[in-house]
């Protein structure tokens, strides 16, 4: 079987965000999306998701700011977390670099408990730019995250196997070494994580027309290894502000009408991919094996 979790990142980062998000999560075009917690549109898209409980939504842990014209806070205050203008930092590199630990654990315990707070049950978590992840100066958060999603019975974005179709991926260097660490830990935490995880370039590289962009992604959809696949999208509708002042609007755009698109529907049926959701990887979770997971962790900070 080829499962796929096709997740909307940065809901709740603003209206427009918000109206293509809800809007395909209604119409079941995506399997789910993730909330930003301190951004501007949080507390829109939480009353939206208490409205609608059976649509599954999970945590997009937010340690960066990357906007010049859309910035925010962290929920906790700590100055090591914001930059001189007093939003979080605006690159993975700067938070990297001058987070204090103990302020980056603090502040993910204050996003999840905000999630509860807003009377919103999430069913996984991801990381906003990939932040937690150690990409850029191999300072890396994720035995902390992951220690918070097992006490929550939680899955988390992280993927067993490397796809080497996905370029992106496949070009980190000790990628595979890396996450066979990884997903030692997550095994011994009991927390599930999906078999692969498919990027695609973010930004509208040079030539890209939207027709060469959905026909990328429908070739993806022919290529997708068997198991559970996750991958993600930033979909936002049509606004002359944000067209203005965001980098890359147009690709966002782009992504929103893509899944509304009936190519793309038809190439999900005859491709034999089924959407699925983070429920279905939840429900495959593997009991922690405690002592395990402490003796790793050990070794992951010697």
């Amino acid at each position: 079987m080829k499962w796929l979790i096709l997740n909307c990142d940065d809901f709740g980062q603003s209206p427009a965000m918000n109206r293509a998000i809800m809007h395909l999560l209604e119409e079941r075009k995506v399997s789910s999306a993730t909330l930003m917690t301190p951004a501007p549109a949080f507390r829109e898209a939480a009353e939206w998701c208490r409205n609608h409980p059976d649509l599954p939504v999970g945590l997009h842990l937010t340690f960066t700011s990357e906007f010049e014209a859309l910035r925010w806070s962290s929920l906790t205050g700590h100055p090591s977390l914001h930059d001189e203008s007093g939003a979080m930092h605006a690159t993975v590199k700067e938070f990297e670099l001058k987070a204090d630990p103990r302020a980056v654990r603090a502040e993910m315990t204050a996003q999840f408990e905000a999630a509860a707070q807003a009377g919103l049950q999430v069913t996984h978590a991801d990381n906003h730019m990939g932040s937690l992840y150690g990409l850029e100066t191999g300072r890396s958060y994720l035995p902390a995250v992951l220690w918070q999603c097992s006490r929550r019975g939680l899955p988390f974005r992280l993927f067993r196997y490397v796809d080497p179709n996905d370029r992106f991926l496949a070009s980190i260097p000790n990628v595979e070494s890396a996450l066979a660490k990884m997903t030692a830990l997550t095994d011994a935490l009991g927390v599930r994580v999906p078999d692969y995880l498919l990027s695609h370039p973010f930004a509208v590289e040079e030539g890209e027309t939207y027709d060469s962009f959905k026909r990328m992604l429908i070739a993806k959809l022919y290529a997708l290894p068997e198991g559970i696949v996750e991958t993600y999208i930033h979909p936002g509708a049509e606004d002359e502000w944000m067209e203005r002042h965001i980098p890359h609007w147009r690709k966002r755009v782009w992504e929103y009408r893509l899944m509304l698109d009936d190519d793309f529907a038809y190439a999900l049926r005859d491709a034999g991919v089924t959407l699925t959701d983070y429920r279905q990887v939840r429900d495959m979770r593997r009991q922690p094996r405690l002592r395990a997971a402490v003796r790793l962790i050990r070794s992951l900070f010697r």
